[in-house]
């Protein structure tokens, strides 16, 4: 076979065989996958296989008797050269440097055309770009359409608890049996290693007097659970607790207020004195 011929058949194997591994990958995808996910692969799919029709015509263009064929290819060919203006090997000499590098020598080339095309389309796109964004503001900046997702965002998480968004600021505390048995389990599960299953203290602090290291009250209780004391061993449980969780478990720690247990830690912090204003029972 003529060595054209095969570098030809090479050519249209990659191609192929590029087209069918996205094809597969496209196609098999998990059922989780968005819709979105579906249509971007599908363009990206549709892509390739233009690519590979193109191909095909390309390499059969200069066929013999295909006049049409090898005047656009020969078309294809000078703008290919134009666009990228490199020397021809014969005319390497007349563009060599004076200059050498352990027998290396440099070439003289033009930056390609394609290349400072480029580069006028990116001072156009930053003209464009000042002119909408920071000049006449008709374009939003980064800051501003983080501002509004984040509002967006608010949004659906009041809608997902039904118009109530539970944060340190807003948390209440809970009287309601179930609730309180809902934060005793959660206590008995995660806390009770360190505060005992009485709250009576063991690593930690006594959580059923007065006094109080970081604050009592629901709001600095919700607070102390969502951040953790990491200098004193106590982690963060936002990434495991809802704020929901965070309440109810709030909620009944401040519920063992007074309960005395036996063998209780002595009492650690400052006495804490609950205002009326802040005592926000639900």
């Amino acid at each position: 076979m003529h060595p054209a011929i095969q570098n030809k058949k090479n050519q249209f194997k990659k191609v192929v065989i590029m087209f069918f591994s996205a094809a597969s990958s496209t196609f098999g995808q998990t059922p989780e996958m968005d819709m979105t996910a579906y249509i971007d692969n599908a363009a990206i799919l549709f892509f390739l296989l233009v690519l590979v029709i193109f191909v095909v015509l390309f390499l059969n263009l200069d066929k013999k008797g295909n006049e049409w064929g090898v005047a656009f290819k020969t078309a294809f060919r000078k703008l290919s050269n134009k666009l990228i203006d490199a020397a021809p090997v014969a005319k390497e000499e007349d563009i060599l440097l004076d200059h050498d590098y352990d027998g290396i020598r440099e070439l003289n080339n033009n930056l390609p055309p394609w290349w400072k095309y480029l580069f006028y389309a990116t001072i156009i796109f930053a003209v464009v770009y000042l002119l909408d964004y920071h000049i006449i503001g008709s374009g939003k900046l980064q800051e501003a359409e983080y501002l509004e997702e984040v509002k967006l965002a608010e949004l659906e998480k009041a809608n997902m608890f039904g118009g109530k968004i539970v944060d340190e600021n807003t948390a209440r505390i809970l009287t309601e049996a179930s609730d309180l048995l809902a934060g005793q389990t959660t206590f008995n599960k995660l806390c009770s290693a360190c505060h005992g299953t009485k709250g009576e203290g063991m690593v930690g602090p006594n959580l059923t007097d007065d006094y109080w290291i970081h604050g009592g009250g629901i709001k600095n209780v919700f607070l102390t659970i969502k951040n953790g004391v990491l200098e004193k061993g106590m982690i963060s449980w936002k990434s495991q607790l809802t704020p929901a969780q965070m309440e109810e478990v709030g909620s009944y720690i401040l519920s063992l207020r007074g309960t005395n247990p036996p063998n209780a830690k002595p009492p650690q912090g400052n006495l804490w004195s609950e205002k009326p204003d802040s005592l926000n029972v639900q």
